[in-house]
């Protein structure tokens, strides 16, 4: 069968790809439909034809899996925001287990028994405490949509509610809705304040409460591991984990170039009581150097929780250099932590003994790791 858009197929689900996007073969060529299970048959229509790989749309679920379960919420399988709601959720936690082991023994070299099970949310539904909609006229209904990109391009979902925010964020939608912005092409962020915590508008803090104090705990319990002395949070925005992991350490210093975050840090760490601790404006490549001077690599943890895109190459073959005794990582991006993982290891410098996976982002492809990095006795080579 040659394949070209518009023919209708029928598929039987093979895996699941790390994104949400089923896999499925038509004569040994890789065919990628959203919205599966692994054993289900569908009957799919082609959207696109590449050199290597095709995409397709399901129609029809001929033979459903056991696992399939009723999605919450009536937009699911046109807006682009979620991709697992037709998933249960015990089943959806082993699903990213499989996709993040075998990512990172991909892409960076660490065995999958390294991989931790999935720290589950408490509630799956309704934990989101921030979200981004976007307005877009829509020409033939003549009015204005308002909600999240569709899954299938870049046009606008309009939607009256989302199932993974929090009530209080649905309240604002409703609010956006009555008073919408005058023109289309318009991004509104939605937020509900973190209690006893000072964060600028454009400040990142983590969307999801519910499971924060696990992240918390994973984290320290991995600090307090190591038996350092001394944390340097890079990346640190308003300071919280440098805040939230002071007792462990005799002192800390985080380090962030927003400066209304560094302003906000400091202010934060007061709010906490913390008086170990400095928070320093400037950027990770600027500072580093001098941290190292001040603080001594074999008594010192180094916490990366960088943006999606991951560490810079001269962070990276700095800390390849220096050797802290431990480097704690933590990202929402498990392909860009697992080739940043892959330089630090290089040459046996540094180990990771663990990553452990916490659902975030119950209901989509998105999962947080904490990467526990070990500094071995191995000399380093130059990293080219």
């Amino acid at each position: 069968m040659t394949l070209s858009p518009g023919i209708k197929v029928s598929l039987t689900v093979e895996d699941i790809a790390f994104g949400g996007e089923g896999v499925a073969r038509v004569n040994d060529f890789v065919v990628f439909v959203p919205f599966v299970l692994v054993g289900e048959v569908v009957e799919a229509e082609i959207t696109e034809v590449k050199k290597n790989f095709a995409r397709a749309k399901p129609l029809r679920i001929v033979k459903p899996s056991a696992k399939r379960v009723e999605p919450l919420c009536r937009y699911f399988g046109a807006c682009g925001g979620c991709q697992y709601q037709h998933i249960a959720y015990e089943t959806q936690l082993r699903l990213k287990h499989k996709q993040i082991a075998d990512l990172f023994q991909r892409i960076g070299g660490v065995r999958a028994d390294v991989v931790a099970p999935v720290i589950p949310c408490p509630q799956p539904y309704g934990y989101r405490n921030r979200i981004m909609i976007r307005s877009q006229w829509n020409k033939p209904a003549q009015k204005l949509n308002i909600g999240f990109i569709r899954w299938d391009g870049g046009l606008v979902e309009d939607i009256e509610e989302c199932k993974i925010a929090e009530p209080a964020i649905n309240e604002q939608i409703k609010h956006v809705r009555a008073h919408p912005p005058p023109k289309g092409g318009i991004k509104v962020v939605l937020r509900i304040p973190p209690a006893d915590w000072d964060v600028p508008p454009d400040s990142f803090f983590q969307n999801n409460f519910f499971l924060l104090p696990s992240l918390v705990d994973t984290v320290r319990e991995t600090l307090r591991s190591a038996g350092t002395r001394y944390l340097v949070d890079l990346y640190c925005g308003v300071g919280f984990f440098g805040i939230e992991l002071a007792d462990p350490v005799e002192s800390f210093v985080g380090v962030e170039y927003d400066r209304r975050a560094i302003k906000a840090a400091r202010r934060n760490a007061a709010t906490h009581g913390r008086t170990n601790g400095e928070f320093m404006a400037a950027t990770v490549e600027e500072v580093l150097p001098e941290l190292f001077k001040r603080f001594s690599p074999p008594a010192t943890t180094l916490l990366l929780d960088p943006p999606r895109k991951g560490c810079l190459p001269a962070t990276l073959q700095l800390l390849h250099r220096e050797r802290p005794a431990q480097v704690i990582y933590v990202s929402c991006h498990p392909a860009t932590m697992a080739r940043d993982l892959n330089i630090l290891c290089r040459d046996g410098v540094f180990e990771v003994l663990r990553v452990i996976p916490l659902d975030m982002f119950p209901q989509t492809q998105h999962v947080e790791c904490v990467a526990d990095l070990r500094a071995t006795g191995d000399t380093p080579a130059p990293l080219g």
